[in-house]
């Protein structure tokens, strides 16, 4: 009932996740991420947890290693889907046997999508092409759910959508959520106007900043 797309902009360092589904509130439990860490998107019969404890985990191990750490503690693994990507654009992808069809994921350079009970891989294949286009991360991650909403997305539509950014700071720097809408990725499209714009950028850009570096790639 979700697709999603996590990716890492190789310039920048910034980690970002964005999510839509037919339900309610897909920002409360899908997309996690951290600072200089990890993006992750837990869906399907979504288990939170599992983006908890691979952060917990993925600076120590490493993303493949966190992530089959964080399943194998979970007994409803089957039946739960999993991407992540880390700060040096190391990813990792888990879709279980048990998630309603359509269900699978698709690894590309610094990006990784997956869905669930969509039209079909079609929807993912046209994520992926749509975040591979040159552009701030922000508007690479909108334009995936944008594509994979055209290409036939979620097979009962989508009434919520969310994006998260993450860049030097410990805050992200973009943290936008529709919870319910009859069109919520054109809500997010006004919502990252009002905030990426005009008063509110110049608020975000006075916001206190420490300026956590950037591990080494």
């Amino acid at each position: 009932m979700t697709f999603s797309i996590v990716a890492r902009d190789a310039r920048t360092g910034e980690l970002g996740v964005a999510t839509a589904t037919a339900g309610p509130a897909v920002g409360s439990l899908v997309p996690h991420a951290r600072s200089n860490s990890a993006a992750i998107a837990t869906q399907a019969m979504t288990n939170p947890y599992l983006a908890f404890d691979m952060l917990e985990q993925v600076d120590d191990m490493g993303v493949e290693a966190a992530m089959t750490a964080a399943l194998s503690a979970d007994p409803e693994s089957e039946r739960r889907q999993v991407i992540a990507i880390d700060a040096q654009g190391r990813m990792a992808a888990w879709t279980g046997a048990h998630c309603q069809d359509y269900a699978g994921h698709i690894k590309g350079d610094n990006v990784a999508v997956a869905g669930n009970i969509l039209a079909g891989e079609r929807v993912l294949q046209a994520m992926l092409e749509a975040a591979s286009t040159p552009a701030p991360l922000t508007d690479r991650l909108l334009a995936a759910l944008l594509a994979g909403q055209s290409a036939g997305g979620d097979k009962r539509g989508i009434n919520s959508a969310a994006l998260k950014i993450y860049g030097r700071e410990a805050y992200p720097d973009v943290d936008l959520r529709v919870d319910w809408s009859a069109a919520p990725l054109s809500e997010l499209s006004g919502l990252m106007e009002r905030t990426l714009k005009g008063g509110y950028a110049d608020f975000f850009g006075e916001v206190t900043r420490r300026g956590i570096p950037h591990p080494p790639v």
